[in-house]
């Protein structure tokens, strides 16, 4: 049996090259599917760069909620180029190949980016919760040194966890087929191709998964539970408008982010589904950080008197 299992081993053919097949299936819109992912991707490009051009130079906007942003800003510019780029060069030429070390490459750098994310929107809630349910003591808990540690934590355990996620993925050969039915590098749908026992990296992506999402994300669900009792014991109702206007723009974006993140990844992996699928994959990982900067842009009255001070 051993012998017969090693023959189907070596006679098996280890494939190099994935096929994502993305938008193939709409020939006849790859131009217009083109057109509105590039104005998506320069919007995204330079409303958030303005964002963080912005923080720079406004003194005003040298505060640890701007500083996050800011942050925010930079890891949504990354986030961004890791999927439209080759996307757009796939809508352009037809050509949806893409070599297994890149697709390696394009993953490890979605999953750090999307960790990042969460940790990140967690400490700008902690920011608020501070802000709003502490504001005596605001300016000496939310110093610069608690800034850096939160914001250089976010980057770091994102990281860790690429790592972790690259140095299991790489011992993995696939063998065919060769088609992805996505329009990126996902960790489905590349399992789902490989000629390896997977149940390992499978275990190690649940509990990577379970520290990576619900941690940040109920971290950040106690402190708004925290920030709306605090504001709806104010008395005034111009005081309530006032504290909830500094977070508002926050808890679009949790939100939406975590709105689509769990639509995606709790739909039912069945086939009338999975172009329902990618449209939501669409939203959190394409119109979310297009989304950040104009909101914060339109909600925010400090980022908006900085803006007005650049245009005169």
């Amino acid at each position: 049996m051993q012998l017969i299992d090693k023959a189907e081993e070596d006679n098996r053919t280890i494939i190099t090259e994935f096929i994502l097949l993305g938008f193939g299936n709409l020939p006849e819109l790859q131009l217009l599917l083109f057109l509105v992912f590039l104005v998506i991707y320069i919007v995204t490009m330079s409303g958030n760069i303005l964002i963080i051009a912005l923080i720079v130079a406004d003194q005003h906007l040298h505060t640890p909620m701007y500083f996050f942003l800011g942050n925010l800003s930079c890891l949504e510019t990354c986030y961004t180029s890791t999927i439209l780029p080759r996307l757009l060069a796939s809508l352009l030429t037809g050509d949806r190949t893409i070599s297994v070390s890149g697709c390696f490459a394009q993953f490890s750098c979605f999953v750090s980016l999307a960790a990042t994310e969460c940790y990140l929107l967690a400490a700008m809630s902690y920011d608020r919760y501070l802000a709003i349910c502490k504001p005596l003591r605001y300016a000496a808990l939310m110093n610069g040194r608690l800034c850096l540690q939160l914001a250089a934590g976010s980057w770091i355990s994102g990281f860790l966890i690429c790592v972790i996620m690259t140095c299991f993925m790489s011992q993995l050969t696939f063998c065919g087929p060769s088609e992805i039915d996505h329009f990126f590098c996902d960790f489905s749908p590349m399992l789902k191709l490989s000629c390896n026992d997977t149940s390992m990296i499978t275990l190690v992506s649940f509990i990577l998964t379970s520290l990576d999402s619900p941690c940040p994300f109920l971290l950040t669900v106690a402190s708004y539970v925290c920030i709306i009792t605090t504001i709806l014991r104010i008395p005034s109702t111009t005081g309530r408008q006032k504290a909830f206007s500094t977070c508002s723009s926050h808890l679009t974006v949790v939100t939406v982010f975590y709105g689509t993140l769990m639509t995606v990844y709790l739909l039912p992996k069945t086939n009338p589904l999975k172009a329902l699928n990618k449209v939501f994959s669409v939203f959190y990982t394409v119109l979310t950080p297009t989304l950040n900067p104009l909101i914060y842009s339109l909600r925010n009255k400090e980022v908006k008197e900085a803006l007005r001070k650049v245009i005169r």
